[in-house]
C-alpha cells in the first residue's frame, strides 16, 4: 500500500527531474553541475552583471513561496452541498495560495480557463504577509481583524503587491493546459506591473 505523507506536490523535485531528463550530463552525484549546464547551453547563457530584467525586493522569496510544499488538505462539506453525489461543480473556500498548492497534484496542466479578480492595490484591500504556518482558526482571526493597509506612503507599495501576486500566478500557470487561458481583472493602479509580471511568468508574446 502506498503511504501518503500528506504534503502537496514537490515542485522543486519535479523541476529537477525534468532538467535531468533533458540534460542528464549536467548532473554529478545526483546534484546539478551548473558549470556543465552552462557548457551545454553554450552562448545562450547571460554572463553580464547588468542586464534588463523585471525584478523587485522580495522576488526571490516570492519564487520560493510558489515552490514551497504544505500539508494543507481539502475537507468536503457534504451538509452544506447540493447534489453532492452527482454535481460536476466544486466550490472551494480557503486561502488561495494554500488551495493552489493543494490543486497542483490533481489538476496540473488540466485547467482550460482561469479567471481571477485580485486586489487592485488601492491601499487597504489585501493582507500581504504570506505566513500560513498558523492553523486555520488563527488565520481566520487575522483576517477578521482590520486588513493590513498597503498605502502608497509605505515605500514598498508596488513591491508588496508583486510579492503577493507572483507565487499565485506561478501556481496558476502550472494548472493551465497548453491551450489554456487566464483572464485577470485589474485597474490602473497595477495594470503596468501586471503586464510585466505576466510576461515574466507566462512568457512575453
Amino acid at each position: 500500500m502506498l503511504k501518503l505523507d500528506g504534503k502537496t506536490q514537490d515542485l522543486i523535485s519535479e523541476n529537477i527531474t525534468k532538467l535531468k531528463d533533458l540534460f542528464p550530463e549536467a548532473f554529478t552525484e545526483g546534484k546539478i553541475d551548473f558549470e556543465a549546464l552552462r557548457l551545454i547551453l553554450g552562448d545562450e547563457i547571460e554572463t553580464e552583471n547588468e542586464r534588463y530584467s523585471f525584478t523587485w525586493h522580495g522576488k526571490s522569496e516570492a519564487i520560493k513561496l510558489a515552490l514551497k510544499q504544505s500539508t494543507g488538505t481539502l475537507r468536503p462539506c457534504k451538509k452544506e452541498s447540493k447534489h453532492w453525489d452527482t454535481t460536476q461543480n466544486l466550490f472551494i473556500e480557503g486561502d488561495n495560495l494554500e488551495v493552489l498548492r493543494v490543486l497542483q497534484s490533481s489538476y496540473r496542466n488540466k485547467i482550460k480557463m482561469i479567471y481571477i479578480d485580485p486586489p487592485y492595490n488601492t491601499g487597504n484591500d489585501f493582507i500581504y504577509e504570506d505566513d500560513f504556518k498558523d492553523n486555520v482558526k488563527h488565520y481566520k482571526e487575522k483576517v477578521s481583524e482590520a486588513m493590513k493597509a498597503n498605502p502608497e506612503t509605505a515605500g514598498r507599495y508596488h513591491t508588496n503587491w508583486l510579492n503577493m501576486m507572483h507565487p499565485r500566478l506561478k501556481l496558476a500557470r502550472n494548472l493551465l493546459r497548453e491551450d489554456g487561458v487566464i483572464f485577470i481583472s485589474i485597474d490602473d493602479n497595477e495594470v503596468h506591473n501586471l503586464r510585466k509580471i505576466c510576461d515574466d511568468i507566462f512568457g512575453g508574446g
